[in-house]
């Protein structure tokens, strides 16, 4: 369901169903600060790609390949480590706002803006009633969304960037399968 559609009600009990986080990005982007709509597209970026804040403020235009339907995540550790995420409908349909609502920009322009929204999104979780998200819990959702789609752990594992075969994100969501 994550591959085609983010409104499945499928959910872990710990994390925000789809229309909770929904309702949490929306609250972000219309709070009216200066920050406030590049703190939803963080949000969405990061829940719809399942990449670290910091590989996540890392990306670049020139990281997404639409013609290949793929985002290419720069490694953290050395220059040659990098890992492809496939653009899934909500990743490109928020690439493409992105670009609406910014123009066209250079292939090496940072896709995010801002370096973090943890007040945005506090506040949000609250408006929402739900309890408080890092960024981290964003990329648990990501990988969540994954398997409850019956995607395989070791194929997440991938997208994630673990280099263990699957072991990590077995050992977090094998309950799920």
């Amino acid at each position: 369901r994550l591959v085609s559609d983010w409104s499945s009600d499928v959910c872990s009990s710990d994390l925000p169903t789809p229309d909770q986080f929904h309702a949490v990005a929306t609250s972000i982007a219309a709070s009216g600060s200066k920050w406030s709509t590049d703190c939803a597209d963080m949000i969405r970026l990061l829940a719809y790609s399942g990449v670290r804040l910091r590989e996540g403020t890392a990306l670049r235009w020139s990281h997404v390949d639409a013609g290949k339907n793929q985002l290419t995540v720069p490694g953290t550790k050395s220059a040659t480590s990098h890992r492809l995420v496939p653009l899934f409908p909500a990743l490109s349909a928020l690439f493409t706002e992105i670009r609406r609502r910014r123009g066209e920009e250079l292939p090496s322009a940072p896709i995010l803006r801002g370096g973090d929204c943890r007040g945005a999104r506090a506040s949000a979780c609250a408006a929402v009633v739900i309890a408080k998200m890092n960024h981290h819990d964003l990329r648990h959702l990501f990988a969540t969304r994954c398997i409850e789609s019956n995607i395989d752990i070791p194929t997440v594992s991938r997208w994630l960037g673990h280099s263990d075969g699957g072991a990590l994100a077995m050992k977090t969501y094998g309950h799920l399968r």
